[in-house]
């Protein structure tokens, strides 16, 4: 019996399909303390955590050993004045530390601030003085922390790097005495990557890491005994959703592979050398596996992708080439997973699947009001009869307006556009605010993009709606070209012919402009609000 069933209740249909799911916990539910160090005791020698780097060195932990550092870490860091209520940012890129680190944060009752190492000066000090950071864990990598003492010059932030905490840790007790916390109490604080202004602090609590339960369990499909493997730096949200919470509570191991240049054979020969059972990556990864051509993987037996758009010839390609079919999911990093293809029954290209059964997921327009098949409408989330929704973010930091405004009529407006076709199944079609309106109808971006890119000309393309005196907006698109392409009004007549023929009428590109790159957020997620100002 795994240790997530303590903590939830169940219900399933007559086929063995998960139909819901209800948490269940004490006031003082801690990650650290009832689940880690429960699986300290329970199954010891269980694995963890299986490391490597592209160097080749290797380290494997237990969940007795992962207990014990995570003990010994609070220790080190509570001796260095770090006390419940504090903030702590955690700049560790993928090294193994990050999870004795962020676990003896939950066990001090400390709010984590996960950062990603490839934030500028300006970056760090935003979220450092925006988060009113008391210290920061880094790894020690060159310019890093440089940067890092730029950004806490006239602050009383301390910086400590990781190898030192380390030495001070190995010499502390391997047990914690319990720090009282609140299911209630902040745990992790993200920013998300700002497409449409200064990134947002987003708060999870206590409850957090067991709406990842559905997460692990039924969309990534880790399991027992078996080895989970989520391609992400644990500076962004999806390390939560793949490389922690639910694959622990559902007694899976987790694969880290720390490297610097993301190679598709070394990354195929890590799932082979450790027998990885379930791989989830974003859509930028399984394009590079299919393009350069994928070994025969024999041991794995499910992968999920989620983060963007998954185009529809990368998943066929991958199930021919692997036998597997891709699971796309979708959520935020306000949320835990929303929408997936759960594998009861065979997923279609494109679509992100169906509504969670964790949560009643609802598509409206701009008045709230449920829009019908096949029209594009705004996800949301709709709360139970019980009014609380787990996995929801608690709140964003110092912004109590934003916060009632995404809540807005008592629903989480998750501000992202997709339609439901007859099966029920959900397809994705960008940022709500980010939707087309032309000649009277509603086009997603995403869908053009799509056609977009399979012409040999476009490296990369984003598609936004401009000025039209008689569409009101017309549809355009700027493109990245590929090498060996010359911008041209030939070549913008090309690929607007070719790719029209594939649209309705109605989702035609009108107009085209190249340009040398499409402006990014430090995530990689296009700045379209950015393009609409330049269209």
């Amino acid at each position: 019996m795994t240790i997530y069933t303590r903590f939830c209740r169940e219900s399933f249909n007559e086929k063995g399909t998960l139909t819901g799911l209800e948490l269940t916990y004490p006031g003082n539910f801690n990650y650290g303390y009832d689940v880690v160090d429960v699986l300290g005791e329970e199954t010891p020698e269980e694995l963890a955590l299986m490391w490597c780097d592209h160097r080749g060195e290797e380290k494997r932990f237990t969940f007795r050993e992962m207990a014990c550092w995570s003990s010994r870490m609070a220790h080190a860091l509570q001796d260095l004045g770090i006390r419940k209520g504090m903030r702590v940012m955690l700049v560790l890129k993928r090294h193994y530390t990050y999870w004795f680190a962020v676990i003896a944060l939950h066990k001090l009752g400390v709010l984590a601030i996960p950062a990603t190492h490839m934030l500028t000066v300006d970056d760090y000090v935003y979220r450092i003085r925006t988060a009113r950071v008391d210290a920061v864990l880094c790894v020690d990598e060159e310019g890093l922390g440089e940067r890092l003492g730029a950004a806490v010059a006239g602050t009383n932030c301390q910086i400590w790097p990781v190898t030192e905490l380390l030495e001070r840790a190995a010499v502390e007790p391997d047990h914690f005495s319990r720090v009282e916390t609140r299911v209630e109490d902040p745990m992790l604080l993200y920013f998300t990557s700002g497409t449409t202004g200064a990134p947002k602090g987003v708060l999870h609590d206590f409850t957090y890491p067991l709406a990842h339960i559905v997460t692990a369990r039924y969309w990534q499909r880790a399991e027992e005994g078996g080895l989970h493997f989520t391609v992400a730096e644990t500076g962004w949200a999806k390390a939560s959703w793949g490389k922690l919470y639910g694959q622990w509570l559902v007694g899976s191991g987790v694969m880290v592979y720390d490297f610097e240049g993301f190679d598709p054979k070394q990354l195929c020969a890590v799932i082979n050398k450790y027998g990885v059972t379930s791989f989830c990556a974003p859509p930028t990864v399984y394009r590079y596996l299919v393009r350069k051509g994928i070994p025969d993987m024999p041991g794995l037996r499910h992968a999920s992708t989620a983060g963007e758009m998954l185009d529809p010839l990368v998943f066929q390609a991958f199930q021919k080439q692997t036998g597997l079919t891709l699971m796309e999911g979708y959520g935020q990093t306000e949320t835990t997973l929303l929408v997936a293809n759960f594998g009861d029954e065979e997923p279609a290209a494109g679509s992100m699947g169906r509504p969670s059964p964790f949560y009643h997921i609802e598509l409206v327009d701009k008045k709230g009001l449920p829009v019908p098949e096949g029209e594009v409408g705004e996800v949301v989330v709709v709360p139970r009869d019980s009014g609380r929704v787990h996995g929801v973010f608690s709140g964003y930091l110092e912004d109590d307006a934003l916060y009632r405004k995404a809540w807005q009529d008592n629903v989480y407006h998750t501000g992202d556009a997709a339609s439901r076709d007859e099966m029920g199944r959900l397809f994705f079609h960008g940022r709500f605010d980010d939707i087309i309106k032309t000649g009277g109808y509603r086009v997603g971006p995403d869908e053009v993009e799509q056609v977009l890119l399979t012409h040999p000309a476009v490296r990369e393309c984003s598609v936004v709606g401009v000025p039209d005196g008689l569409r009101g907006q017309a549809i355009k698109a700027f493109i990245v070209p590929r090498s060996g392409y010359a911008p041209s009004p030939v070549l913008s007549l090309e690929i607007r012919e070719s790719c029209n023929k594939k649209l309705a009428e109605y989702k035609w590109v009108r107009v085209v402009e190249f340009v040398e790159e499409l402006p990014k957020t430090i995530s990689g997620k296009t700045r379209r609000a950015q393009l609409r100002g330049a269209g």
